[in-house]
C-alpha cells in the first residue's frame, strides 16, 4: 500500500466514512492513477478533465458511476492532498430526472405473493414497507422491533445515523410468521445478526 493511499484511508476513517464508501473511493482513485500511469499527486485539473471525458465518451459511464469518481477525486485533492486550486474543476454529472414506475396496490400484492420463500418475502416486504436499504434490513435485530410503539429502530444506517421508521401491523404479522417458522439459531435475515428469542409483543 502506498503512503498516499494509506493517508487517504486514514482521512476517511477520521471522518467516519462508511466502509463501503471507503472501498469505492480507493478503487476510483486507483483507476484514475492507472489510466495515466502516475501517482495522483502528480496529476491535476487538466488530467481530471481528460479522465472525465474518457469515462463519458469511451467507457459510457452512467451519471452515478461518474459521480462516484468525482466524489473520490474531490476527497483526495481537497482533503488528503489539500490542493489550493478550486475543487469546482471537478464537476458533478447531472443525473436525468425520470418519473418512477408506480405499481398499483393489487400489483404490489401479487408481486409479494409470487415470492415463495418466506424469508425472501419478509426481506422484500420490510424494505418496501419501511423504505430501508437492503443492508439495513439485513442488519435488523429483534431488539430493533418495538411492537408496542409500532416502530423499528435503524441503528447506524445511511450516514452512520440512528433513526426510527414506522412498523405496520401487516409487516409485524409477517415478521412474526417468519420467526415462528424459521426460528434461526441466532435469528433474523442475516446469520449472526439477530439474537435468539421471541419477537417483542409475543
Amino acid at each position: 500500500m502506498t503512503p498516499l493511499r494509506l493517508r487517504m484511508i486514514e482521512d476517511m476513517r477520521v471522518r467516519n466514512l462508511a466502509p463501503n464508501t471507503q472501498r469505492i473511493y480507493v478503487d476510483r482513485v486507483a483507476k484514475f492513477a492507472k489510466y495515466f500511469g502516475k501517482s495522483p499527486h502528480l496529476l491535476g485539473p487538466e488530467e481530471i478533465r481528460t479522465y472525465q471525458v474518457y469515462l463519458t465518451t469511451q467507457k459510457n459511464a452512467s451519471p452515478s458511476a461518474l459521480n462516484q469518481a468525482v466524489c473520490a477525486l474531490r476527497f483526495l485533492y481537497r482533503i488528503t492532498l489539500a490542493k489550493t486550486w478550486l475543487i469546482q474543476h471537478i464537476p458533478y454529472a447531472k443525473k436525468p430526472r425520470t418519473l418512477p414506475v408506480v405499481l398499483g396496490r393489487d400489483e404490489v400484492s401479487r408481486f409479494f405473493e409470487s415470492i415463495p420463500n418466506l424469508k425472501h418475502r419478509a426481506i422484500v416486504v420490510t424494505a418496501y414497507a419501511t423504505g430501508l436499504r437492503v443492508s439495513e434490513v439485513l442488519s435488523l435485530r429483534v431488539s430493533d422491533i418495538d411492537s408496542e410503539r409500532m416502530m423499528i429502530r435503524v441503528e447506524q444506517g445511511k450516514g452512520r445515523k440512528d433513526r426510527y421508521v414506522m412498523l405496520s401491523p401487516h409487516l409485524l404479522a409477517l415478521l412474526r410468521a417468519y420467526w415462528k417458522i424459521a426460528r434461526p439459531h441466532r435469528g433474523g435475515f442475516s446469520p449472526g445478526v439477530l439474537p435468539a428469542g421471541p419477537l417483542p409483543g409475543k
